[in-house]
């Protein structure tokens, strides 16, 4: 038996355990960072600060001894709805500590949606990052009986709950800092309480709902329990994706699964996570983190880029020919040496392209390395396809993107791409204990200890894409190579037919089109049983204004820009370019740019950012037949 087998066969039952030994471990290591106010006479002043493993555990048994005060029994559901911050992450795991099961709701999520996600995980508790998340609650108390606690974060007097009762609408309101203040008292008198609550979890107890955030219909809650968390900490570190001495920066959403399985991962790895869940904050962040490891989201890449390029664009002449070169020779260098490392074992490529690169990387990708921090040996990046023009850009930059795939059923990575080993526009290979095959449709389907035990109170849904033997079926289309690299080609529902009886993998061409077009932000190629293929636009503010700005069109509005003839005429040539590289019945015939961008407060993209496909096409549905009226066979 190999070493990484032993290990995840010897998994402990839950993250709990993993939390009490890596404290045992290493109580005086570093284990967060997290950003603190100051008072510095400058408005928004503030310092990061360190928790080390035993801070970190005092506030974590006090939370959970305050949960096992309030009455809460194994498996009963505990809330959060919160941004991403250091609070996030004690009340995590401190429910996971007290034996209940969290239940996370996103930020973003309206009144009605948050009532019914509580409604159906039966929560009794719910942690809340202010008075605003906490109206959310209110608001439909009626439906909410069994809900009897909140817990604030954020307790000043601008936020809190305008009422002389700890009661509001039946609910008990609590300061995270009384909650931790019950349980420090409840230890007092129960002194072992957290460690016989945490040596009782069994592997299949239930530890987290998810609710997906679905494309379509509404959210299905994901059972996941103790041992899914306990193999993703154990499979992170025998994959070589998390290192003891790493320095994690998480800013990505906590209530999505990705976030939350990398909390498990370093719990396992003692390493260090930097947390901050501010996306504005993300560029004057990562100088001062320095991480050796991120993960994020292929948006965050596409958006990087297209900055750099709208900033070499601007300062034109000779610096733009020389970013212009310098991201040509990265995405050869790193083409290059994929190709050479598939044919031969080794990424070496010929000496002429090696010199050009030594050259490019002093007078370009040491900036952009240093953007990031400087250290960074690896971003991971899931929940979207990267155009692979990208990930060859920032491969051959020295800041390799390391696509994974994963779902929320299947508490996040099931595949990753390794660090010393990465094929860009592919997803990597299994983790181990994961097993993976190819239906004969194409269809993925996977198995192992991170696939769910179902969908909460959903049996015939649960039924449709989890078969008796632990198969689950993931909706997605893909191929396995010969080294057991994974690639995906489409979501199975996003594939259509046109009425030329041609089937259309959408993503493939609207990853072409990102990877050519700096000013793009959001694509959907459209065209089921349509005679031939439509695209919907929309464009990135902050790569278009500046070349509106360049091109005398200064002084005119975001929407104003891209309604005009010279955007149209702009991105028509990007069109053109994907067209010359496809199929006659793939080509884009016709486009249409989008007023806006796409966003998750209209309800057009899900909290992790992927569009929802049948949304959009109902909202310009006028635009979508405008682009068809007269049309003939193609």
């Amino acid at each position: 038996m190999s070493s990484a087998q032993y290990l995840l066969e010897s998994r402990p039952h839950s993250v709990a355990h993993l939390f009490l030994s890596r404290v045992e471990a290493t109580p005086d290591r570093e284990a967060y960072r997290h950003p603190v106010a100051v008072d510095r006479g400058a408005p928004g002043a503030e310092e990061w600060c360190s928790l080390t493993w035993a801070q970190t555990a005092e506030r974590v048994k006090a939370i959970a001894a305050g949960l096992l005060s309030l009455g809460l029994l194994p498996e009963e559901r505990v809330a959060i709805s919160s941004s991403t911050r250091m609070e996030w992450i004690l009340a995590d795991l401190g429910v996971m500590c007290a034996g209940t099961a969290a239940t996370a709701v996103y930020p973003s999520t309206n009144a009605e949606e948050t009532a019914y996600i509580l409604a159906d995980s039966g929560s009794r508790a719910i942690f809340v990052e202010n008075a605003a998340q906490l109206a959310k609650v209110t608001a439909h108390a009626d439906r909410l009986p069994g809900l009897d606690h909140a817990i604030l974060f954020d307790p000043e007097a601008e936020t809190a709950p305008e009422t002389d009762t700890p009661r509001v609408k039946g609910l008990e309101v609590l300061t995270l800092a009384e909650l931790e203040e019950r349980g420090t008292a409840y230890l007092r008198e129960h002194p072992d309480a957290i460690d016989t609550t945490v040596q009782a979890i069994e592997r299949d107890q239930l530890a987290t709902l998810i609710y997906t955030s679905g494309t379509t219909g509404r959210p299905k809650g994901v059972r996941l329990v103790h041992d899914c968390w306990s193999y993703q900490a154990v499979a992170q570190e025998v994959s070589g994706l998390l290192l003891p001495d790493d320095v994690q920066f998480l800013w990505l959403p906590l209530s999505h699964v990705f976030g939350n399985a990398l909390i498990s991962g370093q719990v396992r790895t003692g390493s260090v996570i930097a947390v901050d869940g501010r996306v504005d904050r993300i560029v004057t962040n990562l100088p001062l983190v320095r991480p050796t490891v991120m993960a994020s989201a292929p948006r965050i890449f596409e958006k990087v880029y297209n900055g750099i390029a709208a900033r070499a664009r601007a300062e034109g002449g000779a610096k733009y020919k020389i970013f212009q070169w310098a991201a040509k020779v990265a995405r050869d260098y790193a083409r290059t040496g994929q190709e050479q490392l598939v044919a031969t074992g080794s990424r070496k490529v010929p000496l002429s392209l090696t010199v050009q690169h030594a050259v490019a990387d002093k007078l370009v990708y040491g900036k952009i390395r240093a953007a990031f921090g400087g250290e960074l040996r690896g971003s991971a990046s899931g929940s979207a396809a990267l155009a692979p023009d990208i990930g060859y850009f920032f491969a051959g930059a020295g800041v390799p993107v390391l696509e994974g795939y994963g779902l929320t059923e299947t508490s996040a990575a099931v595949t990753v791409n390794p660090v010393d080993d990465f094929r860009v526009g592919t997803v990597g290979r299994p983790l181990p204990g994961t097993e993976v095959r190819i239906a004969e449709d194409g269809e993925i389907l996977l198995k192992g200890p991170g696939v769910m035990r179902g969908y909460h109170n959903l049996p015939e849904k649960t039924a449709e894409v989890l078969e008796s033997d632990g198969w689950f079926h993931t909706g997605d289309i893909g191929e396995v190579d010969k080294d057991g690299f994974v690639r995906i080609t489409d979501r199975k529902k996003d594939l259509f037919k046109t009425s030329g009886g041609k089937y259309i993998a959408p993503t493939e061409i609207e990853s072409r089109f990102k990877a050519v077009c700096p000013y793009v932000s959001n694509i959907l190629v459209i065209g089921n049983g349509r005679n031939y293929c439509t695209a919907l636009i929309t464009l990135d503010e902050s790569a278009i204004m500046p070349w509106a700005a360049s091109h005398e069109r200064g002084g005119r509005s975001y929407a104003e820009v891209v309604s005009s003839p010279e955007v149209h005429a702009l991105i028509d040539g990007f069109v053109q370019r994907v067209n010359g590289d496809l199929q006659r019945w793939q080509t884009i015939k016709k486009f249409s740019v989008l007023p806006r961008d796409l966003d998750v407060e209209h309800g057009e993209l899900t909290p992790s950012l992927k569009v929802k496909r049948p949304v959009v096409e109902r909202e310009y549905a006028e635009v979508i037949e405008t682009m068809y009226e007269g049309a003939r066979e193609a």
